[in-house]
Parts: C-alpha cells; structure tokens; sequence
C-alpha cells in the first residue's frame, strides 16, 4: 500500500510538473531548478550568478524554504522579482508548490527563472517542478563520497558545481577521487569547480547557464 502510495504521489506531480513546463515553453522561459545540501552556498551562488547576468537576462526566482524569508530578502535587494514558498516542513518543492507562486511573478518579464530548492540531498531529486535543467551545488566540506551515498541528485542533474573549492588546502577532500565517483554516478555530468566567496570559475557557470538559456530565448 506504501509504495502504491508512494507512486501515485509521483505521478500526479508529473502531470503539474509536465503542464508547468508547457507554461514555461509558450513563454520562451528557461527554468533552473537549483538543489544542493544546507549551508552549500545555494543563495551565495544565487547571488554572484545575479550580479553577473544583470544588464542581460531579466531573472525571476523562487525561494523554497521550509520556514523563514531571510534568503528571498537577501535576493530582492538584487532587484529580481522574488517569490518565497515556505513547504512548512515538507523537504522539497514540488510541481504544485510551483504552480502557486505564477500568480506573484509577470512571466511577461522574464526570461530565465531560477528555483532555488528546500535544502536536502534526496527529497528535491525524485520531484520535477516543470524545469529545463536540475544543477545541483555541493561544497567540498562534504566530503568526496557523497555521489556514492546519494546518487539519484548526481543522476538527474545536469551540471554539478563543486562550491568552497578556496577551503582545499584545510580540508580532508580528495577531488580526483569525488570526480569520479560523480561521473561514475552520471558519465555526462558537467562539473565545475568553483568559489562563491573569491569568484573562482564562476565565469565558466556563467556561460554554461547563458547557453541552456539561449536555447529557449525566442
């Protein structure tokens, strides 16, 4: 009955997930569905990604949180529209969650939203929300063995971005090692290395994201 359960679950947020999509596409929309652990540097990148593309893409974005509004605030100091869905203790977003927010954005101004997900390794995995690319954020603090431990976010990730790279020569993280481990996981994983605080390879990000957005700019 559990499993029953389970599945019916996933396959109505498949359906809202799917019309969300659609909605996007008509637009000319490209969504991004950000996923990564607590304290991984999620709204950091958020915000070095903002002050890069300001000027070129019209950005909205979707704070999911399980309680508080404290990374939205920090985004709408940016001048994005910005919109905070707080789960009220469920793990992830999900494609209906979404769908509440379209009310509070004019997607006539948008090009490129970002959705920064409830902060978790597992749960924001198995839900799509009606996005183009899931990335998912890990920072070296974590350790190498994670793709092992929780393959499902390597598997249905796009690209990876390996967050605090400024912290190796102070932590035990052995980075061939986790490289392959995340390409055994996913053989077509984009990884990128980078440092939200000094701004290390962010640039690379910065055009990886700008070429999957171009894909949908009418």
């Amino acid at each position: 009955m559990e499993v029953k359960v389970v599945r019916d679950i996933l396959e109505a947020n498949e359906v809202i997930a799917r019309q969300n999509r659609d909605f996007f596409a008509e637009r000319g929309i490209y969504v991004l569905n950000l996923m990564g652990s607590p304290g991984t540097g999620k709204t950091s990148l958020l915000e070095r990604t903002l002050e890069r593309l300001k000027g070129h893409w019209r950005v909205g974005v979707i704070e999911g949180d399980i309680a508080t509004s404290q990374d939205a605030e920090r985004i709408a100091r940016y001048g994005v529209p910005t919109v905070q869905i707080n789960t009220g203790g469920a793990c992830h977003l999900d494609g209906n969650m979404v769908r509440g927010a379209f009310g509070e954005l004019d997607f006539d101004q948008i090009d490129l939203l970002i959705v920064e997900n409830v902060g978790n390794l597992v749960c924001p995995a198995e839900f799509r929300i009606g996005e183009d690319d899931k990335v998912m954020i890990l920072s070296v603090t974590e350790g190498e063995d994670k793709p092992l431990k929780y393959p499902l976010m390597f598997q249905v990730s796009s690209a990876l971005l390996l967050n605090k790279i400024d912290l190796l020569p102070y932590v035990d993280f052995d980075l061939e090692r986790f490289r392959s481990y995340a390409l055994k996981v996913n053989p077509r994983l984009q990884i990128m290395e980078i440092s939200c605080k000094t701004g290390e390879g962010l640039e690379r990000w910065i055009e990886w994201l700008e070429e999957r957005a171009s894909g949908k700019r009418g």
